[in-house]
């Protein structure tokens, strides 16, 4: 089976800073993925036209089971965090999880979040700016492989440092519920080996990822636990969107 993760950046391209539905949905259909993990997704937000980009990516890749989990509600600038519960009625902005292949059961899973805005100095920037993390949560899909179940996790972690290395712990923990093999895939906003060193699971391979026209660093990830392995390193898509590259990878179950 083929799965891939993807931060779409709510479907924009840095080309032009439209929101090109069709050109989302080719990107989508043009990785092949069996299972998709979506970060940054908006439903029914007027920058990406009011679109489910759920749905969209759905029919673009033909999965018949898919889930959406608002992580924020409202707009940018008014956001409030969100419940992870489907409330078709508000706008939303969150992460996503989509199968072509049958679903067993579902997950939720939520995130600890920082309480108060913290100092950060980001990239090419002399002073720190204050800045307040979002609601974060992971999405477990138990999937029906050729060969035997698979757990797919999908998370999207905090940009803050050494934070998004608790909230991996706080996954793990979490996760020793769930059934074995497992997946856990996602913009992890951790680079290099360190996701498979804080969690002890292990990396199903490097690819540079980010920044998507000339990457340097690897923050989208795919960590393995129990029989289930790659078979090909796994290679980072420039979808021609996005400020991220897809990381995809062909897994075998057993």
């Amino acid at each position: 089976m083929r799965l891939a993760t993807f931060n779409i950046l709510h479907g924009r391209g840095l080309s032009d800073g439209r929101v090109d539905l069709d050109r989302f949905a080719a990107a989508v259909r043009g990785l092949d993925a069996d299972v998709l993990a979506l970060q940054e997704v908006d439903r029914d937000q007027p920058r990406s036209h009011q679109a489910d980009l759920t749905a969209v990516a759905a029919e673009a890749m033909g999965a018949e089971h898919h889930r959406f989990v608002a992580t924020l509600h409202g707009h940018p600038g008014t956001w409030t965090a969100a419940t992870g519960e489907d409330q078709p009625d508000l706008a939303a902005y969150g992460i996503a999880l989509l199968s072509r292949l049958p679903v067993r059961r579902w997950r939720l899973l939520t995130l600890p979040t920082l309480p108060t805005r913290v100092p950060m100095i980001h990239r090419g920037n002399r002073h720190p700016s204050w800045v307040r993390d979002e609601q974060r949560a992971a999405l477990a899909a138990q999937v029906l492989t050729e060969n035997g179940p698979l757990t797919v996790v999908a998370t999207h972690l905090t940009f803050i440092p050494g934070w998004n290395a608790v909230q991996l712990r706080r996954l793990v923990r979490d996760a020793r519920s769930l059934a074995r093999p497992l997946a856990v895939t996602g913009d992890l906003n951790l680079e290099g080996r360190a996701p498979a060193w804080i969690s002890r699971w292990r990396s199903a391979g490097q690819a540079l990822t980010f920044p998507v026209e000339v990457p340097d660093r690897q923050i989208d990830h795919v960590l393995l636990d129990g029989a289930v392995r790659p078979t090909s390193e796994p290679i980072a898509v420039d979808t021609g969107m996005s400020d991220h590259r897809a990381l995809v990878v062909d897994l075998a179950v057993g």
